[in-house]
Order: structure tokens, then sequence, then C-alpha cells
């Protein structure tokens, strides 16, 4: 008896076995069959750009409500409490990984625009929904402090999701896409701690009751060590770490495992005491280190499983937890608490992002297009609202209503961003406004900046070397750039005068030191034009912002006159010694950002000796060379210099560098192949017609000189470059836009300066001559193509 007794437990202990690989097996199956259907759902409203979390909402809601699967599964307590441990630490996961992605010195940017443009939203959104929804009665109970806690929600942002959707929709390098990630962090650190000093002092588990005095110190105790611990001990656990794992080798299995158990037992040290764990991950990962190779495996291991796994299990969740059958749809009440809320939250952001942005200038429609992003609403809330539930605050109707009302903050999105697309189309430049594509008969418009009076002569030799026939002659609007300090600032008084800016705006800078230098630059132009100044008009111009939006003004001035070239001073001036300086890092910054934004050809002058050379009409006084290879910006470097031609004083001499194909060596066969390229034989094709036309014009006539270099490969090029040291005063290049030229091929990989693209870097080098200026041109490329993909266009 005893034998059988055995065995039918042995057969039962099989059967339980068999039955639990059975679940599992239809458990994974399920999980692939959703994983399937997302794809499919969200394959299908790509249509509409709609991003993927709407397609695995739909997926996850759907399957959770079959009566077939709740019936199966959910009905099993023990898979609904596994279901509620999975998500419970997929969202501790996720917080942490939210909080080691934010820099916690964003604490110390409170004065920045993206800062009060996102405070002004959660403000005004607060305020909105602390005085509405208490009306429409979303507890079971009225509570003043619940209602606080969902405005604070409703003002809040999900930065991770807004970050995802504003770079899968493509805006992620433009202006306006940066300004609203940056400030969705600040609306979604500024709304989760404003709940974490909520669940310090109120109990959400006995009805918002308060705390006692000594569990809320007991709390702010392990707080503050569980902070410290992770804002100064982790930081030398994983600079050990990440010294004993240098980047190239793989990682050892048990310092990850050390350092990811230190981490662990640090963000398990408040729920002890009762405090939320969730909140708790996001405090350890805020004050974590984001740098080196632990965080940055964590952040990037975590947020690829959870994109591809977690999240869609995350909304089959929420379907269990929300009963689709308990809806209310027959309840008017139910979509008054949909609409309401939906109103609240979009109305609080978009009035609080066009106020301020009122006060920073910004236009009212990227404005609002800021409000309505800044609306975004994720996981995190989606997880609060199901909670709320669970704790008996409110109905499951309710909850499902706050769910809804997170994904109407989301489906409008792509809309949103197709217009912010669509006006920057309309923004953009209709033509290119550039030297190559200017009619003879039209006046070129030069915005030439100086900085200092120190640029004064050489911008005055630029102006004659470049005015060209008297009829059209040129426009020159002479630009002093000056950094606003907050010395400066406190003089600036409204009206014009001599320290007067442009525009409706404008106002005078009384600063004596402005002023003086000021009227130094005008006296020293108006005595050169008062010699000679046929074909020269000019207009003396300022603009005055920081070093981080000059820039901005640079670009707004040159569209707003409609110029053809913008002519900037190197960032770094010639010493006594004939040497360069170090220069000034922000006027680097504001060359690189013109560079990259300007509706217009630019050139960076490099002033080695220009300013000294006195320029006469009547005789040969300067030794200028451009120098041919290649590319639209070579194109354009070439069309000024026929300006530069036409001055009786200037000798002019073009030099072309072509790709040496005779022979059979390894370096001709690749140049060979390099050249066979479609774009390459087309850029070619267009190269030779410019500058045949520039030989007939200019060279033919015997006006300018013409040499030509063979050359194999970009080590003969730096070569040639270096041998012509010393025979000129003045080089004209184009800065780049080469196609495949294989002999520029890797000088961009030792580039001092790449504003200044491989040729003008060799030339403007330290160890080059001390004489000889350059002038580095980039011409204007058209923008109004731009569907958002890779372009850094500028809106705001």
């Amino acid at each position: 008896m005893d034998f059988l007794k055995k065995n039918d437990t042995k057969v039962e202990c099989q059967n339980q076995i068999t039955i639990r690989i059975a679940s599992m097996s239809v458990y994974l199956l399920g999980f692939f069959l959703a994983m399937f259907l997302c794809n499919c759902v969200h394959l299908l409203l790509r249509p509409l750009s709609q991003p993927r979390i709407i397609a695995e909402s739909i997926v996850g809601l759907l399957l959770s409500n079959l009566e077939f699967v709740r019936n199966r599964f959910l009905n099993d307590n023990e898979v609904q409490q596994t279901l509620n441990y999975i998500v419970d630490a997929i969202m501790v996961c996720h917080m942490f990984v939210v909080g080691l992605e934010i820099d916690p010195n964003i604490f110390l940017q409170l004065t920045l625009p993206e800062a009060k443009v996102a405070y002004s939203g959660v403000l005004t959104t607060f305020v909105f929904a602390c005085l509405v929804t208490p009306l429409l009665h979303i507890s079971k109970q009225p509570n003043a402090v619940f209602s606080s806690c969902l405005a604070i929600v409703l003002a809040g942002t999900d930065s991770p999701l807004l970050t995802r959707l504003i770079t899968d929709l493509k805006i992620g390098k433009s202006d306006i896409g940066r300004f609203i990630v940056e400030a969705g962090i600040h609306s979604d650190v500024v709304s989760i701690l404003l709940i974490t000093i909520g669940f310090l002092i109120f109990d959400p588990d006995n009805n918002f009751q308060n705390r006692s005095v000594k569990e809320i110190l007991k709390m702010m105790a392990i707080l503050v060590f569980q902070t410290l611990l992770a804002s100064k001990v982790v930081p030398s656990v994983m600079k050990w770490v990440n010294n004993e794992n240098p980047e190239g080798k793989p990682m050892k299995g048990s310092h990850l495992v050390v350092a990811l158990a230190f981490i662990i037992s640090i963000c398990s040290m408040s729920p002890i005491v009762g405090f939320s764990k969730v909140l708790s991950a996001f405090l350890v990962g805020l004050f974590m280190p984001r740098e080196g190779r632990i965080s940055k495996m964590m952040i990037g291991k975590v947020n690829y499983i959870f994109r591809t796994i977690f999240y869609p299990l995350f909304f089959f969740w929420v379907g269990t937890e929300a009963k689709l059958s308990e809806f209310e749809a027959g309840n008017i009440a139910t979509w008054a608490k949909i609409i309401v809320p939906f109103l609240i939250a979009t109305g609080g952001k978009v009035l609080g992002s066009v106020v301020s942005g009122l006060m920073l200038g910004f236009h009212w429609p990227e404005s609002v297009a800021t409000g309505l992003l800044l609306n975004i609403k994720g996981h995190f809330q989606v997880y609060l609202a199901i909670n709320a539930y669970r704790m008996n605050i409110i109905s499951m109707s309710t909850s499902i209503v706050l769910v809804f009302v997170t994904f109407l903050t989301i489906i409008y999105t792509p809309v949103v961003v197709a217009k912010i697309i669509e006006r920057a189309r309309k923004r953009s430049p209709t033509q290119k406004m550039a030297l190559q594509w200017l009619n003879p008969t039209n006046e070129l418009r030069i915005l030439l900046c100086i900085r200092s009076p120190q640029n004064v002569f050489s911008a005055i030799n630029f102006m004659e070397i470049s005015r060209g026939p008297a009829n059209p002659g040129i426009m020159v609007y002479l630009t002093d750039t000056i950094e606003l300090t907050d010395k400066i600032a406190a003089t600036l008084t409204q009206g014009r005068g001599v320290g007067a800016g442009v525009g409706v705006d404008a106002v005078t800078v009384t600063d004596p030191a402005v002023v003086e230098m000021r009227e130094k630059i005008s006296k020293d132009v108006h005595a050169y034009l008062s010699e000679d100044c046929e074909g020269i008009n000019l207009q003396r111009m300022m603009a005055l912002s920081t070093i981080n939006n000059m820039h901005q003004d640079i670009s707004i001035l040159a569209e707003d006159l409609l110029v053809h070239l913008v002519i900037l001073p190197f960032h770094k001036n010639q010493e006594e010694d004939g040497r360069l300086h170090v220069g000034h890092s922000g006027f680097r910054h504001i060359n690189r950002k013109v560079l990259r934004n300007a509706p217009c050809s630019v050139g960076i002058l490099v002033d080695r000796g220009l300013e000294k050379t006195v320029i006469s009409r009547s005789s040969i006084s300067l030794n200028a060379a451009v120098i041919f290879i290649g590319g639209k910006d070579d194109r354009e470097a070439l069309v000024y210099a026929g300006r530069v031609a036409r001055h009786p004083g200037v000798k002019l001499t073009v030099i072309r560098f072509l790709v040496e194909v005779a022979g059979d060596s390894v370096s001709s066969r690749v140049g060979r192949a390099k050249s066979n390229t479609t774009e390459h034989l087309e850029e070619m094709k267009i190269d030779d017609e410019c500058f045949a036309e520039f030989y007939d014009k200019h060279v033919a006539g015997g006006r300018v000189a013409y040499v030509e270099k063979y050359l194999v490969n970009s080590g003969q090029t730096f070569s040639t470059l270096r041998s012509l040291e010393g025979q000129y005063g003045l080089f004209i290049v184009g800065r780049g836009g080469r196609v495949n030229s294989v002999l520029t091929v890797g000088m961009s990989d030792w580039e001092e300066c790449p504003e200044l693209g491989p040729i003008g870097d060799i030339l403007s080098a330290s160890d080059f001559s001390v004489t000889a200026s350059v002038l580095i041109i980039q011409q204007h490329s058209l923008k109004g193509e731009l569907d958002g993909l890779h372009d850094e266009f500028s809106i705001m």
C-alpha cells in the first residue's frame, strides 16, 4: 500500500509539473502573439504617425479583456499576483533609469528659458486643476489632498516618452525639439519631487491622512542616508568597476554583480520604512553618476528591454486591473471626467507656455506647440491611475477614465509636430542666398561682423577688395557684435542713438566703453568712405546679445536684411609675434552656430596681416590665391574670387587641385574608383561648368593667373599647401562640401578647428605663415525640403 501511495504521489507531482510547463508554454505563446499583434497594429497606425505606445495600449487592453483570457488565466490569484510583482519591478527599474538619465545639476539651471517655460506650465495647470477637479468628484470620498495630488499628476510630463516621440518624429535636432526635451525634463522632475514630498507627509493607504511626525522623520532620515550613499559612495564603487573594466574589454561578471547588488541594496532601504519603492528608485537614480560604463550599460540595456518586452506586458497588466466592461460609458459624468481633466492639463500647459514665451520673445505658434507637447503623459501616470484604484481611492471606471486621458495627451503629438515642420518649411528660404546664384545686375548684400576695433581695418580692406564694379556695387551692413553682460544690461535705455540696436524694440547702450568703441569704429570707417566710396553703400548695425544667443541675432539680421554673405572674424586674434592666440571659446561657439543656421552663405576671416595691408587702386598691393578642389563651397569661393579679381590692386591666382589619374599605383586606382560614383561625376560636371565660366571671364583675358596641381592623395595636398607658404597674403578657400574627394580624405581626423574645413585649417595653423590671411567660405544650402530628419533647423 505504501508503495502505491508513493507511486500516486509521484504521478501527481509529474502531472503538476506537466501542467506548469504547459501553462508556461501557453503564457510564452500568448506573449509572443501579443508582440506580433503590437507590431501589426503599429504598422496599421503608421500612416497616422502614431507612436508605438498607442499600439501597445490597444493590444494590451483588448487582449486582457477577452473573456477567454480572463477565465483561463486572470481568475487565478497566483497569476495576477505574479503579474503585479513583475509590473512593480518594471516600474522600479523604469523610474531608476529615468532618474539616472537626468543630470542633478538641473536644479542649478532654474533661470534657463526651458526651466521658465516648464515651471510656468506646471504652475498654471496645477492652479486650474486644484480649482476644477474637486467639482468632478473623481475620488470616492471628497479629499483636498487627493485633488492636489491629481493636479500635480496633470501638471507633470513624461520626459522619457516625450524624448522618444520627439526623436521618432524627427525634430530632435531642431532648436524647438531640443528646447521641448529640456523643458520636459524640468517639468517631469518637479512633478515627481512634489509627489515624493506629498507621499512623505500624507498616507495614500489611509485616505491621505497626515503621517505622524515620527514616521515622517524616519522616512526622511532613510531618504537622506540613501541619497548620500547614491551621491557619495556609489561613485567610488562605479569608478572602481569602470577602471577594472575599461571600454573595449568584456565586463567581468563578478564586478557587474557587485555593482548591481550594491545599487539594489540602496534602492531597497526606504521601502523598508514604508516609503514608495518606485519613488525611492527615482531618487537613487537621480543622484547617481551618469558617466561610466556601468551607468551607460544600464541605461541602454534597460531601455532596450523595456521597449521590446516589458512595455507591452505593462499595458496587458493595465487591462487586467481595468476591466473595460465596468467602464460606465452610458454615464455623462464619465465623459466629463475624461474631457475636463484633458482640457485642464492641455489648457494649463498651453497658457503657461504662451505667457512665458511672450516674456522670452518666442513666436506664439511655437509656444502653443511647446505647451501641447509638454502635456504628454505616459507610463508613470498610468501606473498611478491604476494604483489609485488598487488603493480603493477611485472607482475602476474612474481609473479607466484617467488612463484614457493619458492616451489623449499622446494621440495629437504627430499633428503638432507636423505643424512645426510645416512652419519651418515656410520660414526656410525659397531661394539660395549665395553668391553663385546672385543675379549680376543685383547688388551684393554683406553682413560684415566685427567684435572690436582690432577688426576694423581688416573689415575695411575686405570691403575694398569685395566692392566689384560700381554698378550695381555692394551693400555692407557693418555689424558690431557686442556681448550682453550684466554691466552692459544695466546701461540699456529705450530709443536710438550711437549705441542703438535695430528693430522695433531698439535699445541704446550707454555703457561708456561700448559707446567709445562704436564711435572709434564709425570714425575709421567714415574716414575710409570719405576717400572713395564709389559702389559701396554702408549701414551701421549692432547685434547685442549673450554669447549663447548671439548666433540667433546674427541669423535673424541676415534673414531680415536678405543678405547673401555673412562674414565673421575668426575667434583667434593675431599677437605681436604674428602667432594666433588661444582666442575666446564663446566666439568660436558663435561661428559654429552661424555656420549651421545662417540663411545665407557664411565666411570666416582669419586675419594675419590683412588689417596692416594698404590696398591701392593704382598698383598691385595684395597677392591673393583661390584654391579650387571642387564642391559647392569651393564654387562659392571661386565666385567671390571673381569679384576680388576685378580690383586693380589685387593680383589673383587660381590654383586648381586635380586628381592624378595616370599610372597604375594603388592610390591612383583608389582615386579613380572614388571618382566614378554617380554623385561624384555629377558634382565634377557642375565644378567643370563653374570653373569654365570663371576661366572665360577672368583667366582667358590675362587678368587672373592660373596654376594646375596634379595630386594623388591627401598627403600630397597637405605638402602642396605647405609649399605655398610666403607666396600669398590672402587665401580664399571653400570650407568643405566636396563629394568623396580623394585629395582631402582623412584630413578632418586631425583638424584643430573643424569650422574652417580641412584646407582652411591647414592654412590657418599656428605653424603656417604669419602673414597669410585666410577667408573660408561656406555656400548656403536650402532647407526648404526639410522633413525633420537630421535637420538642425531653427524656428524659435
